[in-house]
């Protein structure tokens, strides 16, 4: 990645982290002492976890509009990783964030964590940002209503907003991000005439995307948050188990899929997509540390 015009201490902007997880306290580390860094959270616990990395923590919680008020002129920036509520087709937690960011028009730059499920099955096609959306669940539709209320935010209020796709996030140190767990359980995969092309991205890699579009995000411009891997899911978590020394995962017929695995999962295999990411290399001139999954598993 291309070095990043960090202002002096005196001029210093505020960032406003939203949904300040694994990928969010990544960026804290990479900006902690060129920013003057919140984030919001509910609880008292996780606010000490936050102090402790060296950001401020704001107490709020995004389904409570009431809590939020204070948001109103805190911040310059806004990475938005808050996941969409569970239900229905609406992200009511982006709405209520806007709403409130609203009272007052400090925010210049956004940028919000989205997900390449807005477009559907793909059918393994390859393409670039510019592929229309096409949900198919509820899931991806909170997406694509969370992306339009922001792009909608950025032409009313002059703010800049960049809104990353994002596909499979993994990393050893990620709770839940190393397909180890997966084979530990013994998960099948589809046979290969029945599989699909799946995306994957290291969370270091895309913590560095979300510092680099906040520096060099077009308006509201949409990129691929994604490496360069072209690897059906049976052969990625074939690859897996060989690095770790593990079983590879039994294979099975979709027909069977159906049967042994649950919707959710079902929902993952039943979309094929292979993702370019031009967009991240030379608008946001994001290097990538791990350029493909055979780097980011064996680190």
């Amino acid at each position: 990645m291309a070095p990043v015009s960090i202002p002096t201490r005196a001029k210093r902007p505020t960032l406003l982290i939203v949904g300040c997880g694994d990928v969010g306290m990544r960026v804290v580390k990479l900006l902690h002492g060129r920013w003057r860094l919140l984030a919001l959270t509910t609880g008292v616990e996780r606010a000490e976890h936050i102090r402790r990395a060296g950001a401020v923590p704001v107490i709020g919680n995004l389904d409570d509009p009431r809590t939020l008020a204070r948001l109103a002129g805190l911040a310059d920036a806004l990475l938005h990783l808050a996941p969409p509520p569970m239900q229905g087709a609406e992200d009511t937690r982006t709405r209520n964030l806007l709403q409130a960011m609203a009272r007052k028009g400090r925010v210049q730059r956004i940028v919000y964590a989205s997900t390449t499920g807005v477009y559907g099955d793909c059918q393994g096609a390859r393409f670039d940002e510019t592929r229309a959306v096409n949900p198919a669940t509820d899931r991806a539709r909170r997406r694509v209503d969370a992306e339009s209320r922001l792009r909608w935010y950025g032409r009313s209020h002059g703010a800049r907003v960049s809104i990353l796709r994002i596909p499979g996030i993994y990393a050893s140190d990620r709770e839940g991000g190393h397909p180890r767990e997966r084979l530990a359980r013994g998960t099948a995969v589809l046979r290969p005439e029945d599989d699909v092309y799946t995306n994957h991205i290291h969370a270091d890699d895309l913590a560095r995307a979300c510092v680099a579009a906040l520096a060099r995000g077009l308006p509201q411009r949409v990129v691929h948050a994604s490496d360069d891997t072209e690897l059906k899911m049976g052969d990625y978590f074939d690859l897996a188990a060989d690095l770790c020394g593990m079983p590879r995962p039994p294979r099975i017929s979709r027909d069977e899929a159906r049967e042994q695995l649950s919707p959710m999962l079902m929902s993952f295999m039943s979309e094929s997509r292979r993702l370019a990411n031009r967009r991240l290399k030379t608008e946001l001139r994001l290097r990538l540390r791990y350029p493909t999954v055979h780097e980011g598993l064996r680190a």
